[in-house]
């Protein structure tokens, strides 16, 4: 059967993949269109275990959110940042955002396997493998989070068009608009400063005693670099770790660093959701947060993009 022009535009409109790969396509199955998509999908399968080794460190953080008390958040990683501004990347990130929210997977492997919403005839998994065809490049759904507030509200910030996201979650028994945008400030605190606990009582003893040691030998290699008359004793030097430990600490407790809104510059995060309540006579404070950072602790590779293409386009050895 000939293939027409009008065939392989039909293809690609409805699959996204390039166009020769459709001209193929069409010819593998005689220009039967299911066929044809099929063959892709299969071919998107291929596709995708040789892009397996490949790093995929760039992407897109995105949110969705049920109601006042439930939200999830995504990480959806590219090989390179160019995709993460591709409208149907980013169509597809949203939907595993959605999928996330709507679902009730407890783990990564359960998500992978659960019905893909938008195509109850393929899995998570399966629908990944048909979007790295069609983008062309590793793609990986890397983690998610639900939170469901069994006494409060959960609040979503959306940074850097996807780049960082968080979901804060708030006891609270007054809802209204101050206490939503107060805890959209808070999340703007965490996306901003990254802290890694809610309360210094949140911070566990292995930390405090991990931190603590590296305090230890940092002012004790100080210590030792000073004249032999000026070298304080070990016992002093570990008292004065305590003020360095605490300092440290709040810097990492949500509760305790300064507010990035403060006027006074001095007010902490726990003064002002106190504050807040005050002024709305609410019980109010803040449960858990979640931060996603697209890509971090991914290792990177250091690549030249402009010979990479160059290779690619047979102008080097």
């Amino acid at each position: 059967m000939a293939i027409t022009a009008a065939m392989v535009k039909e293809l690609r409109e409805s699959t996204g993949a390039g166009m020769m790969e459709c001209k193929k396509a069409l010819t593998e199955t005689d220009g039967n269109m299911d066929e044809a998509v099929e063959f892709l999908r299969k071919n998107g399968q291929a596709k995708a275990e040789k892009k397996a080794s490949r790093i995929a460190a760039e992407g897109l953080t995105r949110i969705a959110v049920k109601d006042d008390k439930t939200a999830a958040v995504v990480e959806v990683n590219s090989e390179t940042d160019f995709v993460a501004q591709n409208e149907k990347f980013q169509a597809f990130v949203e939907a595993v955002a959605k999928q996330a929210v709507d679902g009730d997977a407890a783990d990564m492997d359960a998500f992978m396997a659960e019905k893909w919403e938008q195509n109850s005839e393929e899995t998570v998994q399966e629908a990944l493998v048909e979007i790295t065809a069609v983008i062309s490049e590793k793609l990986s759904i890397r983690r998610f989070e639900k939170i469901t507030a069994s006494n409060g509200i959960v609040v979503p910030y959306l940074h850097g068009a996807g780049r960082i996201a968080v979901l804060v979650e708030a006891e609270t028994d007054v809802v209204n608009d101050d206490i939503k945008e107060a805890m959209k400030n808070v999340a703007m605190q965490v996306a901003a400063l990254n802290p890694k606990y809610v309360d210094m009582n949140d911070v566990s003893e292995e930390y405090r005693n991990h931190e603590k040691e590296i305090l230890l030998a940092q002012a004790l290699n100080e210590n030792n670099e000073l004249p032999e008359d000026k070298r304080k004793p070990q016992q002093i030097i570990e008292k004065m770790l305590i003020g360095r430990l605490n300092k440290e600490l709040k810097e990492i407790c949500l509760n305790e660093q300064v507010y990035v809104k403060a006027e006074d510059g001095k007010q902490t995060v726990a003064q002002y959701v106190a504050q807040v309540a005050k002024q709305n006579n609410a019980n109010l404070s803040v449960k858990r947060f979640v931060r996603f950072e697209t890509g971090e602790g991914i290792e990177k590779k250091n690549e030249n993009f402009a010979e990479e293409v160059a290779k690619q386009a047979g102008m080097t050895k």
